[in-house]
């Protein structure tokens, strides 16, 4: 049986991370929404016209994937895509939606976050697909993000914003800053020159790494050609099992 937060966890756990975003300024005024699974058919979300920060747990809205709100407070409308993420990823727990900066540009650019030039993203994130751009708040949003809901852990939002989702609210939370943190250096190498990213060889150790670490999603590396598994000598795939061993132990 899978394990949810109790109603009480999840607001408050909602409450914290719309307070940690506000203040890295992954939102401004009213900007972004966020939710968490507590059942399989339940979910409590940010509701509709408020600050993420500084938010009352008894502001939040519980409500059914159906659509039916529980209570009198008013959802955000972005909430379609919520759901419709949970409707088809059944691993998820948590999404989260912002306007980080350095993220938002490349959303707005349209260009995908998916030049391998970071083990961490590669390990944790993957690559970030740009969807196409539909008018907030219309079924066109979760119509747009449906093709990477399943193979991808966030997306995109073409002139909008980032979509990230995971099996907690703190995984979803630690995805947006990773691209956050992508942005950022993508946009700080234009300073400086070109990145050096990683060979085939190499994204392909990093993926086999990410699924002997059981992350689901991350989508595929345009460079990425096939398993790692295929191409490895014995040594080479000792060497990895101990990277992850490492990071394993790392994240415990």
């Amino acid at each position: 049986m899978a394990e949810y937060m109790t109603e009480i966890q999840a607001r408050k756990a909602i409450c914290e991370i719309g307070d940690k975003m506000y203040t890295k300024g992954f939102v401004a005024a009213n900007d972004g929404n966020i939710s968490v699974k507590i059942s399989e058919d339940m979910i409590i979300v940010t509701p509709t016209g408020v600050s993420k920060g500084g938010m009352s747990t008894n502001s939040l809205v519980k409500m059914k994937l159906d659509g039916t709100v529980i209570g009198l407070n008013k959802p955000s409308s972005e909430v379609k895509m919520h759901i419709r993420v949970y409707q088809l990823n059944k691993t998820v727990k948590s999404v989260v939606h912002a306007h980080p900066p350095a993220s938002t540009a490349f959303a707005i650019a349209r260009i995908p976050m998916d030049r391998p030039i970071m083990s961490e993203s590669i390990l944790t994130l993957g690559v970030v697909p740009v969807a196409e751009y539909a008018l907030p708040g219309t079924k066109e949003v979760p119509d747009s993000i449906e093709p990477y809901v399943i193979s991808h852990n966030a997306v995109l939002l073409a002139n909008h914003g980032l979509l990230t989702w995971g099996d907690s609210i703190t995984q979803a939370m630690y995805r947006m800053e990773s691209a956050e943190q992508y942005g950022n250096i993508m946009i700080n190498l234009k300073q400086i020159g070109e990145p050096k990213e990683f060979n085939c060889a190499q994204v392909n150790d990093l993926v086999l790494i990410r699924k002997n670490l059981g992350i689901q999603g991350g989508g595929v590396h345009p460079c990425e050609n096939g398993p790692a598994e295929e191409n490895q000598s014995s040594s080479e795939a000792e060497l990895i099992m101990k990277i992850t061993r490492q990071v394993l132990a790392q994240l415990t």
